[in-house]
């Protein structure tokens, strides 16, 4: 795997970076057709190198190919397709609707690029959270600079060398360590699209403010899982325990906790440990299709986590692997360290709950998740839980698949995140969309100039009368 191109130093990224605001300055626009050419290429290498994408993906990771293919691989060639199929649709002016007191004038609404725009992607996905965003900026017009993470290294490479093989002109720039993550926000951007925790999108937040520039924070939280009273608990636990535990819990929206009735927590532990067993066998640690921690860091924080409550599942750890088996947790208070914050592992804290209006109380106050996934409850409840909480989504009987569907924005609220993606709305949050207006030159309405006395006045006392 070579690395060409964008990996000449700091210089070259930084005379790259410049090239690119000039074009736009310059009133430079890439055709619908040159980007779908651009969509296509990315497309075709990705289908060519995709030994390569899985072997890095479990390098980085421990990603067995069925996951890599099923949660990046195929999610990614998806949203090429996608956006190559409908960006002719996604980027046609619009007629816009005119006022009557702007009479009989004609408006449009153009879709145009924002410019420059700095795309952060992050480690838990690394191809997936890099591309869909940077691909969808791409679409719109924009030239994208992708800042990669340091922690999915293999992953990184690969994508500094497709980006050099598909991007020689610098349409799309890969950074990596040529510039800091201070550094590169240092720069002039016109907008910014984050993924990763809270503490840096804060920072990036606080930075873009100082230049105005507008963002997308793709952050997380505590995205609680509730089982209430008819709930189908062999399912329930069967599709907890999937998105738990994929990418060993190295979800953003992956169920952080459960909140399940009080007489229904026994029965459903029963369920949740035989499909953990069924799922990744009696020694996960050992089995080649459950993934890894990223890291020593993170295995650390995890491991220390894990010790906290009554151990009711799992548990078992290779430090030489980076790997903690999927682990549930119970005997756990809301003051306990694992729900301080985003758990982003696999450790699942089991709390519980007797009624309907105590779980409500539960759930009040708390900060608002990235997702919200509740099995069962009555109609009544569930019409009662949308509108007494707030969160980037809720699902009912299932979790973490609402992610996959383009005709569903994804994205958070208050502290799980600003903005939304996927789909049409992904190429829309890299988009401008700039109104215009053409008035006649054969009337003049000589109502709206002074001096406003006379039939004027009359006729305005008569207007706001009504």
């Amino acid at each position: 795997m070579r690395e060409e191109g964008n990996s000449g130093g700091k210089t070259a990224i930084l005379t790259a970076i410049e090239a690119n605001r000039e074009f736009f300055r310059g009133g430079g626009r890439d055709s619908v057709p040159r980007r779908r050419e651009m969509l296509r290429h990315m497309l075709d290498f990705l289908q060519t190198h995709r030994d390569k994408v899985f072997s890095a993906l479990s390098a980085d990771l421990h990603k067995s190919e069925y996951e890599a293919a099923m949660t990046e691989y195929l999610p990614v060639c998806g949203v090429l397709r996608y956006l190559i199929r409908k960006l002719p649709s996604l980027a046609k002016a619009r007629r816009g609707a005119i006022s009557p007191l702007n009479f009989p004038a004609r408006g449009r609404i153009l879709p145009e690029p924002y410019g420059q725009v700095l795309v952060f992607a992050t480690w838990n996905y690394p191809l997936l959270l890099a591309l869909e965003p940077a691909c969808g900026a791409l679409a719109a017009g924009n030239r994208v600079v992708l800042k990669l993470t340091d922690k999915a290294q293999r992953t990184t490479q690969f994508l500094r060398w497709m980006i050099a093989e598909c991007f020689p002109n610098g349409e799309m720039i890969a950074v990596h360590e040529e510039l800091e993550f201070d550094e590169i926000l240092n720069g002039k951007f016109d907008y910014i699209f984050f993924t990763g925790g809270g503490a840096a999108g804060k920072h990036v937040y606080e930075r873009a403010a100082e230049q105005l520039t507008p963002v997308t924070l793709e952050l997380g939280g505590k995205s609680p899982c509730l089982v209430c009273k008819g709930a189908d608990l062999r399912l329930a636990a069967k599709r907890i325990a999937w998105g738990k535990f994929t990418n060993a819990g190295q979800t953003c929206i992956a169920p952080d906790y459960l909140l399940i009735q009080q007489e229904l927590k026994e029965p459903f532990l029963v369920e949740l440990r035989r499909w953990v067993r069924k799922f990744y066998g009696d020694e996960p640690v050992d089995n080649p299709d459950y993934p890894w921690i990223i890291n020593e860091q993170q295995f650390a924080r995890l491991a220390k986590l894990a010790e906290h409550g009554r151990l009711v599942a799992g548990g078992e750890r290779n430090p030489d692997r980076f790997c903690i088996a999927p682990t549930v947790i119970d005997g756990i208070g809301w003051d306990d360290p694992l729900m301080e914050r985003e758990i982003f592992g696999p450790i699942l804290p089991v709390l519980t709950f007797r009624s309907d209006e105590d779980l409500l109380a539960m759930l009040e106050g708390k900060p608002k998740p990235l997702a919200l996934y509740c099995f069962g409850g009555s109609r009544r409840f569930r019409r009662t839980l949308l509108d007494a909480t707030s969160s980037g989504a809720v699902v009912f009987d299932d979790v973490v698949m609402h992610f996959v569907n383009p005709e569903l924005p994804f994205g958070g609220v208050g502290a799980s995140g600003i903005g939304a993606y996927h789909g049409r709305r992904t190429f829309e949050t890299f988009t401008h969309y700039k109104p215009v207006m053409y008035q006649s030159r054969l009337i003049d309405w000589p109502v709206r100039y002074p001096p406003f006395r006379g039939w004027k006045l009359k006729l305005m006392k008569f207007i706001t009368r009504r």
